[in-house]
């Protein structure tokens, strides 16, 4: 609805719009103008802070008088009523929302009616008018209100602009519940519908791109409250609930609180994007934010307006909760015989929802803010808590203190929570939507709604924390096995898995604070452990998964896993099985917690193949560490046992083999070597490069294998076809003979996350490559893809470090840059432009950072000392990244 006017024209003068609608100028410009000096008027006023509640209402009143004058010049008609509908009707209006209008009319249109609508409507989308519009009888009202309950209520919002008032009248009698959508029904719906909605936002207000509207504790959840009081009750307005005792006069004002904040939020949001929009994209919480009050250079200012936006709408959320369960006591439960069922002197399941039995239960025994959480654990058949022990629940948090703390009851209470077989994270995040878990622990309260402003982090850090153990859970279930089948086999051999839980619970806890959270978590988990009665060895082995929660994903991902040196050191960090069984664990917690879409196959294979190693490393003892030379001999001979004593005419296992390398068989499989070994076999110099495809392999990705004879420019030619393709690179081994042959791995999933499937998809990857890599020599398209445009928001300097790898002799370059289409690709070019040979690379990319690291030589295959060489090669990366 905004008009993107010139901001050159003079200020908004309200007395103006009347004048010209006095004279019937009816000049489109005219309009437009007057409608473009009223936007930035409000905008101004807005940035004054001016009520929200009365822009609103000078938007309606301004887009009213508008649409009922140019109703009476071009329309009427006495037979047709100009009703508003939907947020119109309700008398909602941001600067971007739809206007919703209905044309009612008794019966038949009468002749040249239709074509004056279609001008009258015209007119208002060439003045730039969102309007939405539909032109229904009584009967097509009650028709299609009837099939479709969104219909239903967009018109029990409306209201009547211009007409004859008994038709509207009857409009609202065929489509009240004595005639459609009787309460019952239409509460049992519409709860359908929440909660359909809130699972397609993840069931969670907590996602750091929020839907204000359409998201857990958005507009929507206000408007269905207000829908309901309005179809059961005829609630004018949500101050009614007051009256009708469904909300204390400080809950009203939470909620008419949290409304006129998300409609600041919504018009900021219409106002900076220039159009209805409602998503609260990173491309706009910076200027929100500063709108708010919230500027900074840095992104401390977006992070402090997000925790007030969060803290808003789960606030809002609970409240909705909270409400909607006193109405389908009121509707659902009034005519039905209750069932209370007596659980102890303090609560009672009341129509299998656990209640307090008295209302000074928790003022008299407070531990029961606890108790009633590890109930609902124990008793399967609680679907909740009562809305008035809600209520109660949250009147009652200042029990919760420091006494309440050191009290052995509630600790206990806490720990018993804690180690049930069932509902730990599902009653946790109870806990913490009714306030209890920030309590009771004061470092998780202190993170609740802290946003982390990047693109590896998609949930704000306590609703992350809760993610974690649940997916801990979640590994533990029958039905998740096959999705998580190593985790699923791991958590059986955890002796303790509360353990695991505090973990989680404790391994971001400290982020936000000056200093390392990994430590600073790591001395709060032990002090609570040893505070809550646990021995010193596993407080000590909490402590320990806390300050160590990112070395698995880090070593998988940075490290060179092929390495028995690396194992061994790994295994050294972790001790023992236990230890590595538990941190495994956690780490795959964390990761799909972090952002379930970072998960993968890949992701999978490699973080089992770290364990399993890890595991056979501690099997053999830290005293007996895995030997190189007994690892080669060991991937021989079980490389030789899967190709069989027979291979093609000509050719010897250890003729093919003699020239490859110990580096070879310490990064592939047995399986990939037989399979590389019987293609080398069946080659011939002139069907050279030879090309191989595997769909899925143990590594968990698509593993794309070529062979031919080397050249510098390999690697860049590879990975710039690949990226082509749009395929992503997670792991590159790079090999060159002794006799002049590469032999190059990659393992690529498709831009979704999947492996690559069909024949056809494999053709054109293996034709793709053939073509650029016999054409060496000529010069390749530059790769071109689309960058997100979240990675635009993100803006981070490109970082080239190198370290000498002296036992392999081998430069690390490590690369830290800012994620988009083609890094890989830009890398490749610059190196191939300083001659520099690639002997493998590590690719890791944490949200919108990558850091890849390559090991590399120069054409001689050696390290590269000089200096010179390594700035020369830094400056090529940067310059080249830079013109992407």
């Amino acid at each position: 609805m905004l008009t993107g006017v010139s901001p050159e024209t003079r200020p908004f003068d309200p007395a103006e719009l009347d004048t010209v609608l006095a004279s019937n100028e009816a000049s489109v410009p005219r309009y437009k103008q007057l409608l473009g000096d009223a936007n930035r008027d409000l905008e101004q006023q807005f940035d004054r802070g001016a009520p929200i509640e009365e822009l609103v209402r000078q938007r309606v009143e301004l887009i009213d008088k508008l649409l009922i004058h140019l109703w009476q010049t071009q329309i009427d008609d006495p037979s047709l009523s100009l009703v508003a509908v939907g947020g119109y009707g309700r008398g909602e209006l941001l600067p971007g929302s739809d206007i919703d209008l209905m044309i009612l009319h008794k019966s038949r249109l009468r002749p040249g009616a239709r074509q004056r609508i279609q001008d009258y409507l015209a007119f208002l989308w060439d003045l730039h008018l969102e309007v939405g519009h539909s032109v229904r009888t009584l009967r097509d009202c009650q028709r299609e209100a009837r099939a479709d309950i969104t219909v239903a209520t967009n018109l029990m919002e409306a209201r009547l602009l211009c007409g004859e008032q008994k038709l509207f009248d009857e409009m609202g009698k065929v489509t009240g519940p004595n005639r459609i959508w009787p309460t019952r029904k239409f509460f049992e719906a519409k709860l359908a519908e929440q909660e359909l909605r809130h699972k397609h936002h993840g069931d969670t207000e907590h996602n750091l791109e929020p839907n204000i509207k359409e998201g857990p504790g958005g507009l929507r959840d206000i408007q269905m409250i207000g829908w309901v009081a309005k179809r059961h009750f005829g609630a004018a307005d949500l101050e009614e609930l007051v009256r009708h005792k469904f909300l204390t006069r400080e809950e009203y004002e939470d909620l008419r609180q949290g409304t006129l904040f998300l409609w600041k939020v919504r018009f900021a949001l219409h106002s900076i994007a220039g159009r209805r929009e409602d998503r609260l994209l990173f491309d706009y919480q910076k200027r929100v934010a500063a709108k708010f009050g919230f500027a900074s250079e840095d992104n401390s200012g977006v992070e402090q307006f997000m925790k007030q936006y969060f803290h808003t709408v789960k606030l809002l959320n609970q409240l909705n909760e909270m409400l909607l369960q006193l109405f389908q006591e009121a509707i659902i439960y009034a005519r039905r015989r209750e069932k209370i069922k007596p659980i102890n002197n303090r609560f009672q399941i009341r129509n299998d929802y656990i209640e307090a039995k008295r209302s000074n239960v928790f003022k008299r025994y407070p531990f029961a803010l606890l108790e009633i959480f590890l109930l609902i654990q124990q008793n399967p058949a609680i679907k909740g808590v009562r809305a008035a022990t809600i209520r109660l629940i949250r009147e009652s948090l200042p029990l919760i203190d420091a006494g309440f703390r050191k009290d052995i009851r509630n600790r206990s209470l806490f720990m018993e929570i804690i180690r049930q077989p069932r509902q730990v994270g599902h009653e946790l995040r109870r806990m913490h939507r009714y306030g209890v878990l920030d309590a009771y622990l004061p470092a998780y309260g202190a993170v609740d709604g802290l946003m982390q402003f990047d693109l590896f982090h998609v949930f704000t850090v306590d609703e992350h924390i809760l993610f974690v153990v649940q997916y801990m859970r979640f590994f533990g279930m029958e039905e998740h096995a096959d999705k998580f089948r190593l985790p699923h086999q791991v958590l059986q051999a955890i002796p303790k898995q509360e353990l695991l839980y505090l973990a989680g619970i404790f391994h971001d806890i400290a982020k936000g604070r000056k200093g390392d959270h990994s430590q600073l978590g790591r001395d709060e988990a032990y002090h609570f452990c040893r505070d809550h009665q646990l021995n010193e060895f596993d407080a000590r082995l909490v402590a320990w998964l806390v300050e160590r929660h990112l070395l698995m994903s880090m070593t998988a991902q940075r490290e060179d896993i092929n390495d028995p040196d690396v194992i061994n050191r790994f295994a050294g960090v972790v001790g023992d099985i236990m230890h590595l069984n538990y941190l495994y664990v956690l780490t795959v917690a964390d990761i799909n917690g972090t952002n379930p879409q970072l998960w993968n196959s890949w992701k999978d294979a490699l973080l089992a193949d770290l364990y399993k190693k890890t595991l056979h490393a501690l099997r053999r003892g830290l005293e007996n560490p895995i030997d190189k030379q007994e690892r080669l001999q060991e991937v021989k001979l079980q490389a030789q046992a899967l190709i069989g004593p027979t291979i093609e005419q000509g050719h010897d296992i250890e003729q093919i083999w003699a020239n490859l390398g110990d580096d070879y068989f310490m990064r592939h499989s047995p399986d990939e070597i037989a399979w590389h070994t019987r293609a080398i076999a069946k080659s011939t110099e002139q069907r050279l490069p030879l090309i191989l495809i595997r769909e899925m392999t143990q590594r968990g990705g698509t593993e794309v294998f070529i062979y031919m004879h080397d050249h510098d420019n390999i690697f860049s030619r590879t990975v710039r076809t690949l990226d082509q393709l749009r395929l992503d690179i997670h792991d590159a081994r790079i090999i060159t003979s002794t006799n002049g042959y590469t032999l190059d791995t990659f393992i690529v999933l498709e831009g979704s996350g999947r492996k690559v499937t069909g024949r056809e998809r494999r053709k054109e990857i293996k034709n793709a490559l053939h073509r650029n890599l016999t054409q060496l020599d000529k010069p390749m398209k530059a790769v071109s893809r689309v960058r997100s445009r979240r990675l635009k928001h993100f803006p981070l300097p490109t970082r080239v470090r190198f370290s000498q790898d002296e036992t392999n002799n081998r430069t690390l370059m490590e690369v830290s840059a800012a994620d988009r289409p083609g890094l890989l690709s830009a890398i490749g070019a610059a190196m191939e432009a300083c001659g520099i040979s690639v002997s493998g690379a590590k690719i890791a990319t944490y949200g919108e950072r990558a850091e890849d690291i390559f090991f590399i030589t120069d054409h001689k295959n050696r390290m590269i000392r000089d200096e010179d060489a390594c700035q020369r090669l830094q400056h090529s990366i940067t310059t080249s990244l830079s013109a992407e």
